[in-house]
């Protein structure tokens, strides 16, 4: 019988956890190729976010490791990705503020699930957050892509600086929605 830790789904999530640094570093050495290198792994990595739960959901393969994992492994690609792009200035100025409000929302909401699964209590993936996520992985790979992809399709970095702000704008919202279900739980906690 097959270890849980190696099913499909799960090596899919480790292999996300794998182009974290990949996708990182090719964004931040710079230069056309670098980009579009990076982007690819990117797509790949995204693909693989899709693949990892609906293969353990079909397989009936799901899970503790993996339910912890997967969502590690979206956060790690997002900020990681994110940080990157800020670090050559693909996101800059005012539009810093759309990755200050991703990035602390998936920290604050990470949080909560930590101390709601304390309580026993889950707090189950919304479908609007489910399209913050997708919108989110679409203005990536617009912004990864950058410059070179600018070359390739006019306005292509304003693309996803303008998907990036439709992502934060989601992503407050369905942070206000999981802190409003949390706080109820949090509420009716007895000393």
């Amino acid at each position: 019988m097959q270890s849980k830790a190696l099913n499909l789904p799960n090596l899919l999530t480790y292999a996300r956890i794998i182009m974290v640094p990949m996708v990182a570093g090719l964004v931040i050495w710079g230069g056309a190729l670098a980009h579009w290198l990076a982007l690819g792994i990117f797509i790949i990595a995204a693909i693989t976010d899709f693949f990892d739960g609906w293969l353990a959901r079909r397989w009936q393969l799901q899970s503790s490791l993996g339910r912890m994992l997967d969502p590690i492994a979206d956060k790690l690609l997002v900020a990681a990705a994110l940080l990157a792009l800020v670090g050559d200035n693909t996101i800059e100025g005012a539009h810093l503020w759309a990755a200050i409000i991703i990035l602390c929302r998936e920290v604050l909401v990470s949080g909560l699930r930590e101390y709601l699964a304390e309580l026993r209590v889950s707090v189950p993936v919304t479908q609007l957050a489910k399209w913050k996520t997708t919108i989110q992985f679409i203005a990536m790979c617009f912004l990864i892509a950058g410059p070179a992809g600018d070359v390739v399709l006019p306005y292509n970095t304003l693309i996803g600086l303008s998907l990036l702000w439709m992502a934060a704008g989601l992503t407050l919202y369905t942070g206000y929605d999981y802190f409003r279900a949390g706080v109820g739980h949090m509420m009716d906690e007895r000393p």
